[in-house]
């Protein structure tokens, strides 16, 4: 990772594998759907994906600080002498990570079990696929959980080329915190007043923080980093909120959507049970996946939107105009009294 040298192809490997982790990842919320029952299964979703947010806080507090203790010098790696005399190692970056990894996968081989009646073939979750409401939640879960993985790429570097001035290393992990924390009150409280209500009224909110957000950046004058620091926390805890409730929103509509459609074509409660528990894990698994592109395409819109204009006001117009979108979205299909079952 240190070595400029390097080839680009490496990384690519390296970005491959951690592309593995997040594939685990968006199995383990398919999977967990199949342990807790159907009125916790908002908490459940929110605490597991809250808990696996919270690596990204983890990372941007302890990376910047373990780069310069020589840590694993005892393994030969060594740093790279700085301009102010400091040693810094990035590979201790990813270092720190292979002890947990270890623990978790001994944890994981000795000590989770699998259901059988939740295995599925490839072939039994592909027709998932063709049904609208997973592109629609997909749309949903993209503008809440790809915020939350997209700005905690992209917050850093945002606040770092409008106000130069301010240390935000010390600052930045405290937003993936927020979403983390939040992601899991999200789930819990949309068991208990709905998960369409939960992410109607949190979308509304997404809006109102990415419009308060324009009035903080430096335009004219200096901007005020305060504000921009409060709003850009707002919108972390919006995103994570909304991660949790969006996540409920699947669970139940996919459950109810494949009982009716196997009832309309004369199938038993049996047959509908299982086949709303095989579809609803499915869904939440491609799903999952699919709300994980935010974390491309966030930073890559503020970094198109300053090297055009110098300005993310591009970016963040584009955002606000997608939040509004998805608030329409949420009240049109799900938030009336009754919606398409196909």
């Amino acid at each position: 990772m240190q070595n400029p040298n390097t080839p680009f192809g490496i990384f690519i490997v390296i970005a491959l594998l951690c592309g593995f982790a997040g594939a685990n990842f968006a199995s383990s919320m398919g999977n967990i759907s199949f342990f807790f029952p159907k009125a916790k299964q908002g908490s459940a979703l929110g605490i597991n994906g809250g808990l696996g947010n919270l690596g990204v806080s983890v990372m941007q507090l302890v990376a910047p600080l373990v780069i310069f203790v020589p840590v694993f010098a005892f393994l030969g790696v060594n740093g790279v002498p700085q301009a102010d005399g400091s040693v810094m190692s990035l590979a201790n970056a990813a270092w720190i990570w292979v002890p947990l990894l270890a623990i978790a996968t001994i944890a994981a081989w000795s000590g989770m079990n699998d259901i059988a009646s939740s295995r599925a073939s490839i072939d039994d979750q592909l027709p998932v696929l063709q049904r609208l409401h997973l592109w629609l939640l997909s749309l949903l879960y993209l503008a809440t959980f790809g915020s939350f993985i997209g700005f905690s790429a992209g917050f850093a570097m945002l606040a770092k080329t409008q106000f130069p001035d301010v240390n935000i290393l010390r600052l930045a992990f405290f937003g993936p915190f927020i979403g983390a924390i939040a992601r899991s009150v999200g789930g819990a409280i949309s068991d208990k007043f709905g998960g369409v209500r939960v992410t109607l009224i949190n979308f509304i909110f997404m809006a109102i923080f990415s419009a308060l957000l324009f009035l903080t950046l430096p335009g004219t004058g200096s901007g005020n980093f305060i504000a921009f620091y409060a709003v850009f926390m707002g919108l972390f805890l919006t995103a994570g909120l909304g991660s949790g409730s969006t996540f409920q929103m699947i669970a139940v509509i996919f459950r109810q959507i494949t009982i009716y459609r196997v009832k309309m074509k004369g199938g038993s409660d049996e047959q509908a049970q299982k086949e709303a528990i095989t579809e609803t894990a499915a869904a939440l698994g491609f799903i999952s996946a699919i709300g994980a592109v935010g974390g491309f395409f966030i930073p890559q819109a503020f970094g198109m939107s300053l090297n055009m204009t110098g300005s993310p006001v591009g970016a963040m117009k584009v955002f606000l105009i997608f939040y509004i979108v998805c608030v329409l979205l949420t009240w049109l299909v799900y938030g009336r009294r009754k919606f398409s079952q196909k």
